[in-house]
């Protein structure tokens, strides 16, 4: 199940889990998959206790249909890797072309020998394409050849009761309707059970060599038969075309369909390669990391800028799903992630993308506000902790819905993408709105004490801390959406661009003064003798968990501790203040955040996905280099490797974000603030050097870490102040910068 999710087919809009074609002996272990990015069921969430505002239906990323199977006979013997002899086996992705390929030669029992290869793509610029090249050469024999394809209707969800993180039902969720056969064409519309949407599933064979064919039809599956005289040592190539249309997107999704398929067979499948290779090297050109002295993470990161272009929505409709469109974990659901740990990333290099995911918030603001209201709040948005559609889908509020943090993620995301676009009308279409609406939430969550503002009863990124008051990160989150909320409302006023946005929110002078106030009174926790944040008010009073004493076999602790034990102790599952020094380093000393770093370093488990990149950045920030090139590598493996054991459930997407971030923000020491961008490099030990491209405003900048130099290149766009080590430099063409050297040491 692991290659099904690591050379799954995605472009954004469709995903296709690797599976085995042929399929698999009954009882064998695998998570067979079709996905679109934003479509959605409902499906029932039993609470214990009906108390008020607990969510009791959520929503889910069904399983959509089966186009996948190709069944070979060779004479009266049934291809399968189960069986006979795998004389040889590879699969391979190549990321340059946006393909993924199979080769195999097998023996059959009776001794026949055969060559296979196939080529799988998900269409970036055709996105509802998935395209199947089988080929098959005899090299033994000459002989009777049949090929089965089908289209299944009848399809369900993976689930396991054992893991929070999946489905625990095994639901069906898509309802096949008529399949039917037309003009060499079948075509199952379905609808899914609850939610009254509808996808139409076209799928189109072409055979290179003449054969008999026919058709079976059989409730919900269509099945093409081919029957070929195959000769020794000569290829015959199968082509199957699938296309997947949503209701979402197209208001006739049958016609949509239809469409697109004989627009994909309008050209020799070979263009569709040519395309895909085209679009994947404008993404290459301004994405990709290039390391040079250690071609293991090289690969490594690759692979995870590869999944960022796969799993990345590309329209307002949808965002990026906590496992991409790779698997079923966590249900197809968004996070925060997207904002905290991905949106940077598409703000850097395809700022059209990163709008798209704003877009895609503010779409779903109106729910935002309805969340609001059920949690008893008078005023502002609160978005959902996990949703696809807009509507809240955690179960248990304490390590879900109690994360108001996702507000300043969002917030941030939105600030973080302005300083690097000067995009003041996209502020003025969507960003200012969201932007007033999570500061309203905040004035009204929290309150004064003691000339205080204070927040209470929330919970922080570390899910092993819940309901707390003043978790050091969502305070300091809350205070930068505050102070920010006060920025764009002059800035736009000043513009001109206030009117429309301040009459649709009836936003009033004195809540703007309001949100300065509280800004300014903020309380952000301290601790004078240890000399760090606390996590919370509450964090230093209680017992640390020794995590020295615990078996490996009790990892993640979640699986084996009941959550009440965990809140009781000072134990970590992943970044929380140390977070917080990333995202707003400015607003402690670096004496601070050090003593902090490691207080925090001892006591978290790093049983969240997110942790590792977040420690590595902020190791390289305090100089501690050869622990963040450790956290480094943790990051940029942790699904090849499968550190955690359920990349089969799908890939982890914002640690591929921040394994980015780990290089770029952390070996890079890019900051972005409101004079422009800071860099601080550093070239780790292993590394002979690094680039890296960003997009800044009207630029394109590279940036170039070697031993002795740091170049930075601005390759088009207009002139730049940047800042380097502190220093502004003006760039006009190159400045070559010398190395600053940095002792790496644990010492303050």
């Amino acid at each position: 199940m692991l290659n099904e999710t690591l050379f799954h087919n995605a472009n954004g809009y469709l995903g296709v889990r690797s599976n085995y074609e042929e399929g698999y002996p009954e009882g064998y272990q695998t998570i067979r998959g079709e996905y679109i990015n934003g479509f959605y069921d409902y499906a029932d969430m039993k609470q214990a206790e009906k108390l008020y505002g607990l969510v009791e239906e959520k929503q889910t990323m069904p399983n959509l249909v089966d186009t996948q199977g190709i069944r070979l006979w060779i004479e009266d013997e049934e291809f399968s890797m189960f069986q006979g002899s795998v004389i040889k086996s590879t699969r391979t992705l190549d990321m340059r072309r946006g393909v993924t390929q199979r080769y195999l030669i097998w023996k059959s029992p009776h001794g026949r020998k055969i060559e296979i290869k196939i080529r799988r793509m998900a269409s970036f610029l055709l996105l509802p394409l998935f395209t199947i090249e089988y080929s098959v050469r005899p090299l033994n024999f000459s002989g009777k050849l049949h090929i089965r394809s089908t289209h299944i209707g009848n399809v369900k969800n993976y689930f396991d009761t054992h893991d929070p993180r999946l489905a625990g039902d095994a639901d069906q969720h898509i309802i096949p309707g008529k399949a039917e056969y037309l003009d060499g064409i079948s075509i199952i519309f379905s609808r899914t059970l609850k939610s009254d949407l509808s996808v139409t599933s076209a799928v189109k064979n072409i055979l290179s060599v003449p054969a008999q064919r026919e058709y079976k039809l059989h409730g919900s599956t269509i099945s093409e038969e081919f029957y070929i005289e195959g000769v020794c040592e000569n290829s015959l190539q199968l082509t199957k075309y699938t296309v997947l249309c949503d209701s979402i997107r197209y208001p006739n999704c049958r016609k949509a369909a239809l469409e697109c398929i004989d627009q994909a067979v309008s050209v020799p499948l070979a263009v569709w390669y040519e395309k895909q290779e085209n679009y994947l090297n404008g993404y290459w050109k301004n994405c990709a990391l290039h390391i040079r002295g250690d071609r293991e993470l090289s690969i490594a990161i690759t692979y995870n800028l590869y999944q960022l272009i796969q799993s990345v929505g590309k329209d307002s409709h949808c965002s990026i799903a906590a496992k991409g469109l790779s698997g079923e974990g966590y249900e197809g659901h968004y996070f925060w992630d997207t904002e905290m740990f991905l949106l940077p990333f598409y703000s850097l290099t395809m700022p059209e993308l990163a709008r798209n995911l704003i877009e895609y918030r503010y779409a779903t603001l109106d729910f935002a506000r309805e969340n609001a209201r059920i949690l008893g709040h008078q005023s502002g948005a609160l978005f959902p902790w996990r949703t696809i559609m807009g509507k809240e889908c955690s179960g248990y509020f304490p390590a879900g819905s109690a994360q108001y943090h996702i507000n300043g993620a969002i917030a941030y995301s939105i600030i973080n993408y302005y300083l690097l676009t000067n995009d003041l009308e996209f502020i003025e279409k969507c960003g200012a709105e969201i932007v007033f609406e999570t500061a309203r939430l905040w004035i009204d969550l929290g309150n004064y004490s003691n000339g205080k503002f204070v927040m209470n009863d929330v919970t922080g990124p570390d899910e092993y801390t819940c309901i707390v008051n003043n978790n050091y990160y969502t305070n300091l989150l809350a205070q930068f959406n505050l102070v920010w909320a006060v920025k764009l409302y002059k800035t736009l006023r000043e513009a001109g661009k206030m009117e429309t946005i301040q009459q649709k929110l009836q936003l009033k002078v004195t809540e703007i003064n309001e949100f300065k106030h509280a800004a300014q009174a903020m309380y952000l926790p301290y601790d004078s003798d240890l000399d760090i944040n606390p996590q919370d008010d509450s964090f230093l009073a209680k017992k640390a968990l020794d995590l020295k004493n615990i078996p490996e076999t009790d990892y993640p602790l979640l699986m084996h501790y009941h959550p009440l034990y965990l809140y009781r102790h000072q134990v970590c599952k992943q970044a929380d203040t140390v977070l917080a020094y990333f995202i707003l380093e400015d607003a402690q000393s670096t004496h601070t955040m050090k003593n902090s770093f490691k207080y925090y370093e001892k006591i978290t488990t790093h049983d969240s996905s997110l942790s590792a990149c977040i420690f590595s950045i902020m190791a390289s920030r305090l100089g501690m280099r050869e622990k963040a090139y450790t956290y480094f590598r943790e990051s940029a493996t942790m699904d090849i490797d499968d550190t955690y054991g359920n990349t089969k459930d799908g890939i982890h997407t914002a640690d591929m974000g921040g394994t980015y971030m780990t290089v770029v923000y952390g070996f890079g020491g890019l900051r972005v603030k409101e004079d422009g961008l800071h860099f601080a490099p550093s070239l780790p030990n292993p590394w002979d050097e690094y680039d890296f491209k960003v997009h800044y405003v009207d630029s394109l900048l590279k940036i170039e870490v070697k031993k002795c130099t740091c170049i930075i290149t601005l390759l088009n766009g207009t002139n730049k102040t940047i800042h380097v080590y502190g220093d502004p430099y003006q760039l006009h063409d190159k400045v070559c910068i010398p190395m600053k050297i940095v002792e790496d040491t644990d010492e303050i």
